[in-house]
């Protein structure tokens, strides 16, 4: 697999940190320590669509009031579900 952006081989797989919209769009988050992709030829660095997805539902199944302002990928998806799964993706 290389760059989504560049289609360079030359790729590292880091972590880096980003920042998140909450689902009801109280506020903005930062999450630290997050998967990425760094490509070494363009220079670009993106989460790729499997960790978004991870976000965005851990970040919909939780009580977002427990949230600080910054929290850990690890400590997000530590966070305990209201529930089990997103009964509204098909």
């Amino acid at each position: 697999m290389g760059c989504q952006w560049c289609e360079s081989d030359k790729i590292k797989h880091e972590q880096n940190t980003v920042y998140w919209e909450l689902p009801d769009g109280s506020k903005a988050i930062q999450i630290n320590a997050v998967p990425c992709i760094t490509c070494l030829t363009c220079g670009i660095e993106y989460q790729e669509e499997a960790i978004v997805d991870t976000i965005e539902e851990q970040l919909l199944l939780i009580n977002t009031e427990q949230i600080q302002q910054s929290i850990t990928y690890e400590e997000l998806l530590a966070i305990p579900r209201l529930l089990k799964k997103n009964y509204f993706k098909f």
